[in-house]
């Protein structure tokens, strides 16, 4: 039988529970203090609240649950085979109440339970079985799958589970899977994964299928972290269930595609780009997720400031030329030109963006979207583009020789054309626009400036650690260049509740901005290497993105350890 602690009454029984998720460094004051604001707004205890929220994960739920209250935390290897109790209660009743006969006795029936604190589910079983309640704790997806399986759709999750893995040599009834991926099960299990990854500040789903299950991560500050994965006889379906979202071909299992959903998470509209890829165990999927409100398009924001975005504002700010922004994929740089492309904007001035694909809708600026499948390239809305008589334009990015000259046209008869290059500093785009077929003349009279950009998660100020730089590590950084403190206080990640044990939280930019001045564009003329044109831009005072990064972890915004991360490249 459960502990007396059953039977305390809702007020300290949440109490009890938030105290010991902080106490397992589970979950901080401020989460649970903004879990019990949504709770009492819409009637939900903690014990629902917590996971919808992406603020603890199912499992650490069910675990705290079961150690407060005394009871086992039961798998799915304890669940059932045939369902208990169906002609005395209904599905209905066991999903709103998240509980599942597990066993019966003639005096005792085990319940297992989302919440085993919930009275009127415990009160209404022992009605509904006439026996003694016993009460034990599963983790909610795991309990609802099962509920699903059992009393409701048993066969057709039978069927998804027996399709295994997706092996290509496997017939599918794409019918049924279909039908599978539209029942209410996996309907909640994808809009809470969303949900979840939305909550967390995630950018990135990766959905991996291995050998036995599927893996589910999210990317939360360019780091990727596990999070409850699905029941493996929802996987199949699962996968559908986004495919038919984004609206792709859920027969299509072997070949990459490529989609789009719009929903709206908690009353935020958010976008998810879906990209699906063929492996041996099944289709990989990435869900890009663009959530609008939560990029903060102001320099400030991104880490932007003083004489960095002086130096940028200095590029940026010329009538007319090319502006490039550099850096790997994930850098920052297209939020780094939307907040350019808003601070440029004024009544007067026409802006036209061509993008693949439009990331954020921006007020004011006309954005057009390529559509490789139907032969519609950068190149073709370029040369289209110029009709249109804008002033300033984006170009998403200079990937070929063709969208290169077209650019640098543009440039030339008084258009400002903004875009982004991939190369590893902001030195090295010279000589890969000159490698596409750029006249150097064309590109030194042309060219502003470039910027090179990264992105670097900050850390956590609950629990950063400070630490005194040695002078060994002083000396070989030459952190002395950017503080005279006699002792040198440093930080570095340690992690807590608050940033989800990684030490970070959030991040920032760290930028370098190459100005096109005269040395740096007889250099071009010259058609000089990488290395030679960074010495010049530094000679001319260009600070470098590692000049930047250590600032800013002297300044303790950031470690060492991730500024050196990051520029190891640049």
């Amino acid at each position: 039988m459960p502990k007396p602690s059953l039977a305390e009454d809702r007020d300290a029984v949440e109490q009890a529970l938030g105290r010991s998720l902080i106490a397992a460094g589970k979950l901080d004051e401020r989460s649970l203090e903004r879990a019990r604001r949504v709770g009492s707004g819409n009637r939900q205890g903690l014990a629902r609240v917590l996971p919808k929220l992406g603020l603890v994960s199912e499992r650490d739920l069910a675990e705290a649950l079961a150690r407060q209250a005394g009871v086992p935390l039961v798998s799915e290897r304890n669940f059932p085979a045939l369902p208990l109790l169906q002609d005395r209660v209904s599905i209905r009743f066991l999903k709103e109440s998240r509980v599942l006969p597990l066993a019966e006795t003639a005096e005792t029936l085990v319940l297992a339970m989302a919440d085993p604190f919930d009275r009127f589910a415990i009160d209404a079983m022992r009605l509904a079985a006439g026996k003694a309640i016993e009460s034990q704790v599963a983790v909610q997806a795991e309990l609802e799958a099962a509920i699903d399986r059992l009393y409701a759709e048993g066969d057709a999750a039978a069927q998804v589970a027996d399709d295994g893995d997706a092996d290509d040599s496997v017939e599918y009834d794409i019918e049924q899977l279909q039908d599978m991926a539209s029942e209410a099960p996996v309907i909640r299990l994808v809009n809470r994964l969303i949900e979840q990854a939305v909550e967390a500040g995630a950018s990135d789903i990766h959905l991996e299928p291995r050998d036995a299950g599927l893996r589910v991560r999210v990317s939360v500050d360019g780091a990727l972290r596990d999070i409850d994965s699905p029941p493996d006889r929802y996987r199949a379906a699962f996968i559908s269930r986004i495919k038919i979202l984004a609206r792709l071909n859920i027969a299509q299992r072997q070949m990459p595609q490529d989609g789009r959903i719009k929903m709206v998470v908690r009353g935020i509209p958010v976008d998810l780009r879906v990209a699906t890829l063929p492996t041996v165990h099944g289709e990989s999927v990435v869900l890009r997720i663009l959530d609008r409100d939560a990029v903060a398009l102001d320099f400030g924001t991104l880490g932007i400031g003083g004489r960095d975005l002086d130096d940028w504002l200095g590029v940026l700010e010329r009538p007319h030329g090319l502006v490039l922004v550099t850096g790997p994929t994930g850098s920052g740089k297209t939020t780094t030109l939307y907040t350019s492309l808003l601070r440029l904007s004024t009544p007067d001035k026409k802006i036209i963006t061509v993008e693949d694909p439009v990331e954020y809708q921006l007020p004011d600026i006309v954005q057009s979207e390529v559509k490789p499948q139907i032969g519609l390239t950068f190149a073709q809305l370029l040369r289209a583009l110029l009709r249109n008589a804008p002033d300033i334009m984006l170009v998403g990015e200079i990937r070929d020789p063709e969208t290169a000259k077209t650019a640098i046209e543009f440039a030339l008869t008084g258009h400002l054309v903004l875009s982004t290059v991939h190369t590893n500093s902001a030195a090295a785009s010279v000589p890969r626009l000159l490698d596409m077929g750029v006249e150097e003349y064309l590109l030194a009279s042309t060219l502003n400036g470039v910027a090179g950009q990264r992105l670097v998660r900050t850390l956590c100020t609950k629990c950063r650690e400070p630490y005194a730089a040695s002078p060994e590590m002083i000396l070989r950084l030459g952190l002395r260049r950017y503080s005279e403190a006699p002792e040198m206080l440093l930080y570095r990640a340690r992690g807590c509740a608050a940033c989800g044990g990684s030490g970070y939280l959030g991040r920032t930019s760290i930028i370098e901005t190459l100005t096109v001045k005269e040395p740096i564009r007889r250099l071009i003329l010259d058609r000089a290497d990488a290395g030679a044109l960074q010495a010049a831009a530094v000679a001319d005072g260009m600070r470098t993105l590692h000049d930047n990064g250590m600032e800013k972890a002297v300044a303790g915004l950031t470690s060492i350890e991730e500024v050196l991360q990051a520029t190891r490249d640049a």
